[in-house]
């Protein structure tokens, strides 16, 4: 079976590079971009996550220079993916990042962050409900920029709001929430039933189990949902100890990233064709779907941000074999 390359809408780092490193190079860069184009990745946004001002402007020029000097970045990365530092701070919401950088929504600081960048920041996460968040989507919006939900609390009303004003994601929804919801006034609810919102899912076990992430598929639809790896720098690699951000992190046996003693996850292990592997075995969707849920539904969420900025999504194709083992074959403009 034939297809388009798989796109990766959130990664944080693969095969031992983490992209949120200030001291990333293109050689390694190109190592994780490697790694990523042997199992079926052909294009992604490379995610940096919520830090101070100046921890932003660092990693995200560090980025960009890799990615310029890099052999692959032109090709597989069409952007960047700002997850914070506009979240809710509150415990459970806020997850791993850091709560004391987060912040309201603030144009003139996306503005700097991107200015002299070669590749745009495409898609920003916030949480919605913070003072400001739909002016700033709007904003976003006419940058030719996509914004999502996610760490938030947003309520029907504040959801609604801001689909209205252009949001067109939920970032890893059902997770970046506390354990404990209220029965049905609650934000994975609202983001369920607003159906301008795409869900971004991540199918490694870890996150959601395997009848939580069906149900919510089923809930969705497979057009609207989205898989996504929200790896760190431990996907593609043994388990152990790593540092991902400036945080310390280690891969149990069992492929959850956690932080040391703390209960909540730290990103993920998965990588995007398993995650294909793993819906099929879930038997949530057939191959074609799952396959369409990594790759062809993530470049539909950023049509329109990639066409007001002139930009090509490159697909490249990529092979199947029966055990659905991907095998990178070319790109399509060759």
């Amino acid at each position: 079976m034939l297809s388009d390359g798989l796109f990766d809408l959130q990664v944080n780092g693969y095969a031992g590079v983490d992209f949120n490193d200030p001291s990333i190079t293109p050689l390694a860069l190109d190592m994780a971009l490697e790694a990523m184009l042997a199992d079926g990745v052909t294009g992604c946004l490379p995610t940096i996550i919520t830090a101070y001002p100046a921890e932003l402007r660092e990693r995200f020029r560090a980025l960009d220079a890799a990615v310029a000097g890099s052999r692959l970045g032109a090709r597989m990365v069409a952007g960047y993916h700002l997850e914070g530092p506009f979240l809710n701070a509150s415990p459970g919401y806020a997850g791993c990042h850091p709560g004391g950088a987060m912040s309201d929504p603030d144009i003139a600081l996306v503005d700097s962050l991107e200015a002299g960048l070669d590749r745009p920041i495409l898609l920003v996460t916030l949480a919605p409900e913070r003072p400001g968040s739909i002016h700033f989507i709007q904003q976003l919006r006419l940058r030719g920029k996509a914004t999502a939900i996610g760490h938030s609390a947003a309520d029907f009303g504040t959801v609604r709001r801001a689909a209205d004003a252009g949001m067109v994601l939920s970032t890893h929804l059902g997770n970046g929430l506390p354990q404990q919801l209220a029965k049905l006034e609650n934000t994975l609810l609202a983001q369920l039933a607003e159906p301008r919102l795409h869900a971004c899912l991540i199918a490694d076990g870890h996150h959601m189990s395997p009848d939580a992430l069906a149900a919510i598929v089923a809930l969705k639809g497979v057009d609207r949902s989205i898989l996504v790896t929200d790896a760190v720098l431990a996907a593609a690699a043994p388990p152990g100890h790593y540092r991902f951000a400036g945080m310390d992190v280690d891969l149990t046996p069992e492929g959850a990233v956690v932080q040391p003693g703390r209960a909540n996850l730290a990103g993920s292990a998965l990588r995007l064709d398993q995650a294909v592997r793993n819906v099929c075995a879930w038997n949530i969707a057939d191959a074609p779907a799952a396959i369409a849920m990594a790759s062809t539904n993530a470049r539909r969420a950023l049509a329109w941000p990639a066409e007001r900025l002139g930009l090509a999504l490159n697909t490249g194709r990529i092979e199947w074999d029966m055990a659905l083992q991907p095998t990178f074959v070319g790109w399509n403009d060759n």
